[in-house]
């Protein structure tokens, strides 16, 4: 057995099985996708190679449970957006801001599921008090928005060749934008909501 703060090491044959070196044992991507689930850290190696091969496995695992019905929780939007960035200039940033938003999402999570569990599971009176938690969403995902924009800025500091300064135009261009973009994470944080709510 590894030691406890030593990843296990997951092993990929030709034939698609996977083997857990941890516990001697075959495993399926279900079964991953629960260790990841309890905080149980692993690796994914090539048995042949030993290549680490870690992101595409969990990728897979992404793709499986987004195939499931009422598993989805990627949106068209999102995906669109994710699709756009690769081989653009800011597809350098993108991982770490994906990955410190869900740090901070997942710091958060408890507090929410508790702030929703108390404004939805006493009485349908209570719903208006969902405001609360919603309000709390909509500003991790505005802090969010602001610290992408910012680092977005840093890789831009300059206009485009031919343009000068920026003129104010485009901004307020953009305005209509951000409105439906604002209104896409609405609904987004709607969806989280009744599935946390469905979880309680």
């Amino acid at each position: 057995m590894p030691a406890k703060d030593t990843p296990i090491v997951i092993k990929k044959y030709a034939n698609r099985r996977l083997y857990n070196t941890g516990t001697s044992t075959y495993v399926t991507l279900e079964d991953l996708a629960e260790m990841v689930k309890k905080g149980e850290e692993f690796t994914v190696q090539d048995a042949k190679t030993g290549e680490d091969i870690t992101h595409p496995v969990l990728t897979q695992i992404i793709f499986e449970l987004e195939n499931k019905d009422g598993q989805n929780m990627l949106p068209i939007p999102f995906l669109r957006q994710l699709i756009s960035f690769y081989g653009d200039q800011m597809q350098m940033v993108v991982p770490s801001f994906l990955e410190q938003s869900m740090l901070a999402f997942s710091k958060e999570q408890e507090r929410f599921r508790e702030q929703m569990k108390s404004a939805f599971g006493k009485a349908p009176t209570d719903m208006i008090k969902g405001a609360t938690p919603m309000k709390a969403l909509e500003e991790q995902t505005r802090r969010n928005m602001e610290l992408f924009q910012n680092a977005m800025r840093m890789f831009t500091p300059f206009p485009a060749p031919g343009t000068g300064t920026a003129p104010a135009e485009p901004a307020r261009k953009d305005a209509p934008e951000k409105l439906d973009e604002l209104k896409e994470l609405k609904e987004q944080l709607a969806a989280m909501q009744r599935k946390i709510d469905s979880m309680g």
